[in-house]
């Protein structure tokens, strides 16, 4: 959820206040040294839920898709989110990074300090003297406020990004989401995750549900083996997505709102989690589908080829992920913002960045100067919320 904090008074009080509730960087040190059987955190937060007045039954209501990865799972949000608000649906929209709500629009100063100081004040008349905890911690507080906005404001479906990792993650409380999907995996949080790809996939692998379909892109081999097994185990429907020129055969290319070659591993994931949405909804106008492609021994089955409809191609279009390869021009001073926490991540970044500069047309006159602010998310460094 991207919170659009506006001048006000109560706002700053609510902004201070939740601040109190740690940092990003305290947290996960605090998780390190406390590690403990980690199922005890997912308890945890279904505890803070019943507090703030929810059971996870309701939750079955907010339609739910849910995604994770290392790297691109912000991206691949933001793409989903948006191809779905092209129907005409009421989204939110729920991020990890700065832990923030959106339902087609930043939610307003107003609306956040309404539900901040509801959901506060329910937590602090709840709360159990013989606990050492009374509150929960930053992230977990505005993934429980998110769900109380996405309820009280009666989205039709609210797409989550998972905090880290994924199966003990304070998201993966939710029962029975929509549809799943898992970006591109690499090495993150290893002192959390573990210290391999196979076993951050483990990880990652679950917030896989049974039943309910799951999509993601072309992974090494032993981390996508992992999440095969993963996905069988539990009989989750687990399919590889076909790279995003299959879906632009015999059709106009598609163009992105996020620059960037790796955009197209996710635009081409969230086209399909956005069309299975579509499909398990009963939406008639999902994409016409155009080939099937057979899968090979022991792999995944492949997702379906088929042509994006001009809303979802739009959805694409319009997408905005602000400090995701945006271009911010004032005067003679091009700043370049993206942000990145593995070495791939940042090697993407540069890539980026170098073809930004080619493309760039040069002042016909005067000076320029071009600054690249890289936010290396996940490091420790503060963050406004």
């Amino acid at each position: 959820m991207r919170l659009n904090l506006l001048p006000g008074a109560h706002c700053q009080d609510a902004v201070r206040t939740l601040n109190t509730l740690q940092t990003n960087a305290n947290y996960l040190e605090m998780v390190k040294r406390k590690r403990g059987d980690p199922q005890t955190q997912l308890e945890a937060m279904k505890l803070y839920l019943a507090r703030s007045g929810l059971q996870v039954e309701d939750l079955d209501q907010l339609n739910i898709i849910h995604i994770t990865g290392t790297k691109g799972k912000g991206s691949t949000c933001a793409f989903t989110e948006r191809i779905l608000r092209s129907y005409g649906l009421k989204t939110g929209f729920f991020r990890c990074v700065s832990g923030s709500a959106s339902m087609g629009s930043p939610i307003s100063s107003e609306l956040f300090t309404k539900h901040f100081w509801r959901l506060y004040h329910r937590l602090e008349e709840t709360k159990d003297d013989s606990s050492c905890v009374s509150m929960p911690g930053y992230f977990r507080f505005l993934t429980l406020m998110a769900f109380h906005v996405f309820l009280q404001e009666k989205v039709d479906l609210a797409v989550l990004e998972v905090g880290i990792g994924g199966a003990y993650d304070c998201t993966n409380i939710i029962r029975k989401p929509v549809v799943c999907g898992i970006t591109s995996l690499g090495i993150d949080h290893t002192g959390l995750l573990g210290d391999t790809m196979e076993k951050i996939a483990w990880q990652k692998g679950g917030i896989f549900k049974s039943g309910v379909p799951a999509f993601t892109v072309l992974q090494p081999d032993e981390p996508l083996a992992v999440l095969r097994d993963r996905a069988q185990q539990i009989s989750c429907p687990l399919y590889l997505c076909p790279p995003l020129q299959a879906l632009e055969e015999g059709g106009p290319p598609l163009t992105l709102g996020l620059e960037g070659e790796h955009q197209r591993s996710n635009a081409a994931l969230a086209l399909q989690v956005a069309r299975c949405w579509l499909q398990q909804k009963g939406y008639q106008d999902a994409g016409e589908l155009k080939a099937s492609r057979p899968s090979l021994p022991g792999q995944l089955p492949l997702a379906p080829v088929f042509q994006p409809t001009p809303r979802m191609q739009q959805g694409l279009r319009h997408t905005e992920w602000p400090g995701r390869t945006q271009l911010l021009r004032r005067g003679p001073l091009t700043w370049y913002l993206d942000g990145a926490h593995t070495t791939s991540s940042m090697q993407a970044c540069v890539r980026w960045f170098r073809q930004a500069l080619h493309r760039c047309e040069r002042p016909d006159s005067g000076s320029e100067v071009r600054v690249l602010l890289l936010t290396p998310l996940g490091t420790g460094i503060p963050r406004p919320c």
